[in-house]
């Protein structure tokens, strides 16, 4: 399989002199073409950094980060925001949708950004809520959906423009375990149809449902364990639920 996210020597350093802090100090990683790496560890080591930095979102202080193949940590902000748009997916512990914007509006905006027609916009948003089993709710605000709904919401959206990878913060942080359980078997179907993911958290529960679950601590990797990967039943107990 193709390397679709390559890492050498990262890092993103806050500050100067006595006062310097290293977010993230020197990774490698490399994410294979439709494999899922779940990063954890606790609050503070450098998790969601590190992912800005892979999808473009923040540059780095030092080190090489490239997307097929090619480099973007050198990209002018034009292009960078051309990557974000069209190559990456993301995925926050906030949802971040527009509050304004319907369910249905909402995912089909990152394919409108990206020069999509109208048409055919409006056909992929409806496509992937009915995906994440949401067509009912296409027409309702976000103020109107719950929590688990709001998120695969955000899913859908981050599945508009069929990015190379989806890079996913804490994308279970603000939910219950029922709602949690919901969007993890949405990872797994997106995991088993071939999306390439990485998804950062601090829950070894989540963790263990990916393909390798690397540790992060102080900035830099301090293990990298590959795994089975889950299936829907073993998700439901590794969050004490039934199906």
């Amino acid at each position: 399989m193709s390397t679709v996210l390559r890492a050498r020597g990262l890092q993103k350093e806050y500050g100067r002199a006595e006062g310097l802090v290293r977010a993230v100090d020197g990774v490698d990683l490399d994410v294979a073409e439709g494999e899922t790496v779940a990063i954890m560890g606790p609050s503070g080591c450098g998790k969601s950094t590190l992912l800005q930095l892979l999808g473009g979102l923040d540059r780095p202080s030092g080190g090489e980060v490239a997307l097929n193949g090619s480099r973007i940590d050198g990209l002018s902000e034009k292009a960078l925001a051309e990557l974000r748009r069209t190559a990456v997916g993301f995925v926050f512990q906030a949802f971040h949708l527009m509050e304004e914007l319907t369910a249905v509006e909402n995912v089909e905006l990152p394919a409108l950004l990206a020069g999509r027609s109208p048409r055919a916009a409006r056909r992929r948003a409806e496509e992937l809520l009915e995906q994440v089993g949401l067509e009912g709710r296409a027409r309702f605000l976000p103020s109107a959906l719950s929590g688990g709904q709001r998120q695969r919401v955000a899913v859908a959206r981050a599945l508009s423009t069929e990015p190379s990878v989806v890079l996913a913060d804490e994308p279970t942080g603000n939910l219950d375990s029922a709602a949690t359980l919901d969007v993890l078997r949405l990872f797994e179907g997106l995991h088993e149809s071939g999306q390439t993911l990485v998804i950062v958290t601090h829950d070894p529960r989540i963790a263990a449902t990916a393909d390798r679950m690397i540790t992060m601590r102080d900035g830099a990797f301090v293990d990298d364990t590959r795994l089975t990967g889950g299936t829907t039943g073993q998700l439901g107990a590794l969050l004490g639920l039934g199906d």
